[in-house]
């Protein structure tokens, strides 16, 4: 039996820019980061040190390379927050790309991009 979810692949174009706006825009956490010496490396970011689930950002050209059957689509992912306004109002002021706030049966939510314009979103849960 699966118990947790433990780590989300996230394959991007450039990592470097991706860890950048991961954890200077969206506050997530650098947990670390691995290199294989053999080109490949990743970085493994979270929301929090102790968050149990981390997503995984590797470099989307080489994983096609070594892994040809890999889906390398941007995987849809909602994040929850307790304070969705205050998250809102310093997502748009960190520049970063927000839809509008609407209401739907799970509660207020808004979508937001990262710099390669993969749509996420966000969810207030408490």
């Amino acid at each position: 039996m699966i118990d947790i979810v433990g780590q989300i692949m996230l394959y991007v174009n450039n990592q470097e820019e991706s860890v950048k706006f991961w954890t200077e825009k969206a506050g997530f956490t650098l947990v670390s980061e691995q290199d294989n010496g053999d080109g490949m490396k990743w970085f493994v970011i979270s929301p929090s040190k102790d968050a149990q689930t981390s997503i995984v950002l590797h470099n989307k050209e080489l994983v096609a390379k070594f892994s040809p059957g890999v889906n390398l689509e941007t995987p849809s992912l909602l994040f929850f927050t307790r304070d969705l306004d205050q998250m809102y109002q310093d997502f748009k002021n960190k520049e970063i790309t927000v839809g509008d706030i609407v209401e739907v049966p799970e509660g207020r939510v808004f979508n937001f991009a990262d710099h390669e314009e993969n749509y996420f979103a966000v969810v207030e849960k408490q």
